[in-house]
């Protein structure tokens, strides 16, 4: 690859299209196929996608957006934090505006908190190098993608030996929602260590795709988070319930790629996992960075989720060997469960119950200028996709 051009060409993407209508036509049915990510879902709504798909198939959205994913507890949490004296607060831009019930971090900032958007938990780390007389918190946030960068830079703070430096820690991990989701909103299921999940082989998954799930017919899978926990992450999707997956790269052409490739598995009675991304994602994923995440992180025994509730096993908590660098460990948290503003949906949106434009407040009374939800505020949000590039007249 040298240039995007090459994922974004309109022959090519007319070649897909054209093959997507007719194995759409073939087929006879109409198939929904949920974007577990939060990037699919710009691609597909700032380039048009879905006013190419043919009346047979339907996109619907996941819930792979790490900021939206984030309850509000978790939100007012970080509020706290940064309001406490002597704190300097780190973040990620796109959480800087999500808002709690007392305010976002960017009104927190404005009132007089020392709240700072870093590019990187190494960024955070430098900070409190250069500022030992404070102690710097960083609001951790994000699926196994960006895990490897905070167990990295938590490593790295122990051979510092740096003592002012800690972790807010909100990595969540990918499988658990969509098992709570695929069993009908429950999750009772206990996940195990990154690396063993990922060691473990799926089994041979059904020759004739049977949806054990209404209203989803097949995934497009993550690709960023794939290239951390490989595309055999997967497995238990097409083994367990029946359904098919395409781990897809973020690109126009990849997107329609992944939906040609998932009608062709309908057409062909097969369901498995497929790996569209393979100039990026290896069926592995990347050894190195699933073993320090293991070394550094555990896994709680529970974690509640917007839209999901609270699931088993499904955020990454800090090892008691990296305890020390452990935010939660440091400071007396207010911990409270907080219930989202009753007039947002972002819940609904992110299980794929609803689409953004049929929440009631979408687009009048929640905009990206003034959010009520998580799902408005992320460059990775439905519904900031919807309101920036969406086709539909309210």
């Amino acid at each position: 690859m040298k240039f995007v051009d090459e994922f974004r060409d309109p022959a090519a993407a007319k070649q897909l299209v054209n093959a997507i209508n007719a194995l759409s036509d073939k087929l006879g049915r109409t198939l929904r196929f949920m974007e577990v990510c939060g990037g699919h879902t710009h691609t597909i709504y700032r380039h048009g996608l879905e006013q190419l798909m043919p009346e047979g198939v339907e996109f619907i959205h996941g819930p792979g957006c790490p900021v939206c994913v984030i309850p509000m507890g978790r939100v007012d949490d970080a509020h706290w934090l940064a309001t406490r004296p002597g704190v300097i607060f780190t973040t990620f831009g796109d959480m800087m505006r999500v808002p709690g019930t007392v305010g976002s971090l960017l009104q927190a900032k404005a009132r007089g908190a020392d709240v700072r958007f870093v590019y990187s938990p190494l960024d955070a780390l430098k900070i409190a190098r250069d500022n030992p007389e404070r102690e710097v918190v960083f609001f951790a946030v994000g699926f196994e993608t960006t895990a490897p960068s905070t167990a990295v830079t938590i490593a790295r703070a122990k051979a510092l030996g740096v003592k002012n430096f800690t972790v807010f820690s909100n990595h969540v991990l990918i499988n658990p929602p969509l098992r709570a989701i695929l069993d009908g909103g429950g999750a009772d299921r206990r996940t195990r260590s990154t690396a063993s999940a990922v060691a473990e082989s799926a089994r041979p998954a059904p020759t004739d795709p049977n949806p054990s799930t209404p209203g989803i017919d097949g995934f497009i899978g993550p690709g960023h988070v794939a290239t951390v926990v490989g595309s055999k992450h997967f497995g238990f999707i097409p083994a367990e319930y029946g359904l098919p997956i395409v781990v897809t790269g973020f690109e126009p052409l990849d997107i329609l790629q992944a939906v040609d490739m998932l009608l062709t598995q309908y057409a062909q009675g097969r369901c498995e996992v497929e790996n569209q991304y393979a100039r990026v994602v290896r069926e592995d994923g990347n050894p190195a960075a699933l073993a320090l995440m293991d070394e550094v992180f555990e896994l709680r025994e529970t974690f509640e989720w917007r839209g999901l509730g609270w699931i088993s096993r499904s955020g990454y908590g800090i090892s008691s060997d990296y305890q020390d660098f452990d935010a939660e460990a440091k400071f007396q948290l207010p911990a409270k469960r907080v219930a989202d503003n009753p007039a947002c949906e972002c819940g609904a949106v992110l299980t794929g119950q609803l689409k953004p434009w049929q929440c009631r407040v979408f687009g009048t009374g929640c905009t990206p200028e003034k959010p009520i939800g998580t799902c408005m505020v992320s460059p990775e949000g439905a519904c900031a996709a919807y309101y920036n590039f969406g086709r539909v007249k309210l």
